[in-house]
């Protein structure tokens, strides 16, 4: 439930004008975050008014989340106060493009896709396909950090938002960054709101660099009996001339969710996928980008790998850029698939060293088995993973094994040294597992008891040890915070404890 006073929303209402301002229940609840709704929902016109409104709430102290089209609020912790839904989809301009510098400035509201047709007609783009990307609003895709199967190439977001305006906790229009590639000016604030899931600032404007399209791409796909067989088929690609765009490793199970929604589209596909892949095979998915030349290449070179005895003597089946457009679509829309797929899907992202991906799948695999979850795997060849488990709707008993197998991979990833979160699970999970993982929590612990100690200390100077423990991640987080937003107005509890 909302804290704040019921008649705040009166007062916001006569400053910014009842046209941007609701208060009714049914909107308010298509706003809600981890089934806590807010008060009211404010649509501002203008960055002015955003920051009017933010000012307001820094007066009043009440709570705010700034969303677009809310397709990925379910990411973080549930808010510990949420008075104001910034619904900042009235900020929806292509403020600047310029082909011949390829930047583009455009407002945070602003749909990807409607973004994507005047790059087009450019013969440009931006590498940012990421799950909901037909509804997903710019500043959406940033503050989420959310990242796509063309990071193997193009890096994440981080490698080319080259600048942002921005509103703080005061209410105050900041800008960083600029407008041009090669911007030395100060330093990149605009990148810690990348993932910051709208707990930094109020995100205005985004200026990116954008990247000429291949006239050509090409797609292949291997089938292998084991992901051990598939990664040891990576390292092969990787000692190769070749240079992918993509390389994922799908999963049996995810394959056949692709095959089952193929099956219920209303839509005919242009190149149906039924009865080209095998059912109890990992298919590793790659894209190759370029001229025509290039692609015949690939061809060659992927068939000369594959026919090598190191290989295990993949299935190898090339698709054209036609054919492969409805699988690389899939792949990108994996994880709207998989939520569709299971309600109380449960997704991890996990992100670790090459060489220990295949032990750490295969532990993975045991740990769903052991929980009696069925299981569904991405992986990316720069070590990204997306593991899933997908409790059947009709299971009572799921929630009390969801919870055991998160707590179980969470452990797994630490023994292992890899950085796991939970991005995606329900909202009942997240009262029993912190989704940021055992080592955030033992830091959140840790920096509490000794920031507690250090205040309660009225002696002697802190020792170094002890001074090095309050400097750690956590608290450099929180320093962070403080310094954007000084009266912890922006989706408090949604990601710092």
């Amino acid at each position: 439930m909302a804290s704040a006073p019921s008649n705040f929303s009166l007062r916001l209402r006569s400053a910014l004008g009842p046209s941007h301002v609701s208060v009714d229940p049914a909107i308010c609840s298509e706003y809600a975050v981890d089934e806590i709704t807010p008060s009211a929902v404010a649509k501002p016109a203008s960055a002015e008014q955003a920051a009017e409104i933010v000012r307001f709430a820094a007066l009043e102290k009440l709570a705010l989340i700034p969303c677009g089209h809310r397709t990925k609020l379910q990411i973080g912790m549930p808010p510990s106060r949420y008075d104001i839904a910034l619904d900042m989809t009235g900020l929806n301009q292509i403020a600047h493009y310029d082909p011949g510098d390829l930047t583009v400035s455009v407002d945070a509201g602003a749909n990807f896709n409607d973004l994507a047709v005047p790059l087009y007609k450019q013969k440009q783009f931006l590498p940012l396909s990421v799950p909901f990307y037909f509804e997903s609003t710019m500043g959406g895709i940033i503050a989420s950090g959310v990242d796509s199967s063309l990071r193997h190439s193009y890096g994440t977001a981080r490698d080319f938002l080259i600048g942002a305006e921005f509103i703080d906790g005061t209410g105050r229009l900041c800008k960083s960054g600029g407008r041009v590639v090669k911007n030395v000016t100060g330093y990149d604030l605009h990148k810690l709101l990348i993932g910051s899931l709208g707990t930094l600032a109020v995100i205005t404007r985004l200026n990116f660099r954008t990247f000429p399209a291949a006239p050509a791409s090409r797609g292949f796909v291997l089938s292998f009996r084991t992901p051990d067989d598939a990664l040891a088929f990576i390292n092969l690609v990787e000692r190769s001339p070749l240079r992918p765009a993509s390389v994922d490793l799908v999963s049996p199970q995810l394959m056949q969710l692709f095959l089952e929604a193929e099956n219920n589209s209303a839509e005919v596909p242009a190149a149906p996928l039924q009865g080209k892949f095998a059912a109890d095979s990992c298919h590793l998915c790659v894209s190759v980008e370029g001229n025509p030349e290039v692609c015949e290449r690939a061809s060659r070179e992927f068939a000369r790998i594959a026919a090598i005895p190191d290989a295990k003597l993949p299935e190898l089946i090339t698709l054209n850029e036609a054919e492969g457009a409805d699988l690389w679509h899939d792949l990108g829309q994996s994880i709207p698939l998989l939520l569709e797929t299971s309600p109380l899907a449960a997704i991890f992202k996990i992100s670790l060293l090459p060489s220990r991906l295949a032990s750490l799948l295969e532990h993975l695999r045991m740990l769903s088995d052991q929980a009696s979850l069925p299981h569904a795997f991405l992986a990316r060849a720069c070590s990204v993973v997306y593991f899933a488990l997908l409790p059947p709707p009709d299971d009572s008993g799921s929630r009390y094994r969801l919870a055991e197998a998160a707590a179980a991979i969470f452990s797994l990833c630490s023994a292992e040294n890899a950085s796991a979160t939970l991005p995606w699970c329900p909202a009942a999970l997240k009262r029993e597992v912190n989704i940021w993982g055992f080592d955030f929590a033992a830091r959140a612990s840790n920096s509490a008891r000794n920031e507690a100690s250090r205040r309660s200390s009225s002696s002697t100077p802190v020792p170094s040890s002890a001074a090095a423990s309050n400097c750690s991640e956590l608290t450099l987080l929180r320093r962070l915070k403080s310094a954007f937003d000084p009266q912890n107005l922006f989706a408090p509890g949604r990601f710092l404890p």
